[in-house]
């Protein structure tokens, strides 16, 4: 695995450079294997405060900072996406979900013991 950095701009940045040439561990089910190999090269520029907490940080998850990195950005990336969800909705059925959501909840009574019930550490 590369990771490497070079000052740059001014004496508190540095470019950050992470190599995706080796097998890691998908951060969600179905989008790779361990045995999957990175391809893509990715850099940024951050200062070396940023650099040394996520240093700082993929140490004590006993990770690279490239792993720390990527498995990050790509949990953001996902967190991002699925904040954003379409689902399209023709005009009969877009009504039909506004009337769900303007009515009045159902009583449902095991929701209800289960909200009023006193938890047995209280």
């Amino acid at each position: 695995m590369v990771s490497s950095f070079n000052t740059a701009v001014g004496k508190d940045v540095v470019s950050l450079s992470l190599l995706e040439g080796v097998s890691v561990m998908s951060a969600s089910a179905g989008e790779g294997s361990a045995s999957q190999t990175r391809d893509v090269t990715i850099n940024i520029r951050a200062k070396k405060n940023q650099r040394d907490l996520i240093d700082h940080a993929a140490e004590v998850q006993g990770k690279s900072r490239s792993e720390f990195m990527l498995e990050s950005a790509y949990q953001k990336a996902q967190d991002v996406l699925l904040d954003r969800s379409f689902f399209g909705l023709d005009e009969v059925k877009f009504k039909q979900f506004v009337a769900l959501l303007d009515a009045p909840p159902t009583r449902d009574e095991k929701l209800h013991t289960l909200l009023t019930t006193k938890s047995p550490w209280d």
